[in-house]
């Protein structure tokens, strides 16, 4: 798959949002990392709960059908 399929497109809404969102006129790198690596990682648990929710709903359907 093409990484570019999965990436926002900076004319999307969405992109500009998400930029205000993380900047920083403080950091050299203007974005406040801390900041984004917290969006990071709390949307990373989300995801994590949602595949565990998944993984089973799985697996109670595999016992169902033994």
């Amino acid at each position: 798959m093409k990484p570019e399929k999965k990436l926002i497109p900076k004319d999307h809404p969405d992109y500009e949002k998400i930029g205000e969102v993380i900047q920083s006129k403080e950091s050299v790198v203007g974005i406040d990392a801390r900041h984004t690596h917290i969006i990071i990682i709390k949307k990373l648990l989300e995801l994590e709960e949602k595949l565990t929710a998944v993984e089973k709903k799985l697996a109670k359907r595999k016992t169902k059908k033994k």
